[in-house]
């Protein structure tokens, strides 16, 4: 489960990425440089990995640790598989 602490470190990240996704479509729309387009695509990319790192850590943290000290083998299996499927996805 998302806590409010990974909420108050996503959700500005989300709304930059948000405002410079906007900004990149401007900038396509005005036909700018190419090169800075990129530039703006790469932050956004930025932006988004380190969402992804944080939201991971928090599953992490929560459901796979809760998972491992439950004992439950088949929750454990259920989750290395998760891991593992996200994991070849990135």
């Amino acid at each position: 489960m998302i806590n409010s602490d990974v909420i108050k470190k996503t959700k500005p990240r989300l709304k930059r990425a948000e405002g410079q996704i906007r900004g990149i479509i401007k900038m396509i729309e005005e036909k700018q440089y190419c090169l800075d387009i990129f530039q703006q695509i790469a932050a956004v990319c930025g932006a988004l990995k380190s969402v992804n790192a944080i939201i991971l850590e928090n599953h992490l943290d929560t459901c796979v640790k809760h998972a491992m000290s439950s004992g439950d083998k088949k929750a454990v299996k259920e989750k290395i598989k998760e891991l593992m499927e996200i994991y070849r996805k990135f």
